[in-house]
């Protein structure tokens, strides 16, 4: 496919990218998957003792303690985002900062704070459920699924 772009091309537009991708500064790869590793790796890091938090010091079950994780999870990126830090982070640790929870949080908070004054129903609203639509829909989509092979294979054992 490349040697297709590269027929419709010009001699001149040819010698020019050439020309581009000589002066092309290398992307530093280990840096940035280092950063990235890290970064996604505190992130978890925070989530997991968050977590045995809820366990030991407010009596949840393994199970429960999930909800309230995720929830503080959230409120920290939101948090993070409004104040301007999430960005910051997310520019130096690239990658890192889109482990799911957060980065989906970052996000909406994201396009909340971009649409506020378009008012709060049409700007901050809308805008923040077109982003999360997709992804509810799947969400929802996929545990019906998940939820039929489930009945049907206890229906079936």
């Amino acid at each position: 496919m490349a040697d297709q772009k590269k027929k419709k091309l010009t001699l001149m537009q040819q010698e020019y990218q050439q020309l581009a991708k000589k002066h092309e500064p290398q992307r530093p790869l280990v840096r940035n998957f280092t950063r990235a590793f890290l970064v996604g790796g505190v992130i978890c890091l925070i989530g997991q003792a968050l977590q045995e938090m809820f366990i030991h010091y407010f009596h949840f079950t393994e199970k429960t303690a999930g909800n309230p994780t995720v929830a503080v999870l959230i409120f920290i990126s939101a948090l993070l985002t409004g104040l301007g830090l999430y960005d910051r982070i997310a520019q130096w640790a690239g990658a890192g900062t889109s482990v799911p929870v957060t980065g989906f949080a970052n996000s909406i908070a994201s396009a909340a704070i971009d649409h506020r004054s378009e008012g709060f129903v049409l700007g901050v609203g809308g805008n923040m459920f077109k982003l999360a639509g997709s992804v509810i829909m799947f969400g929802v989509a996929a545990a019906f699924v998940i939820g039929l092979i489930k009945t049907l294979i206890k229906m079936g054992g």
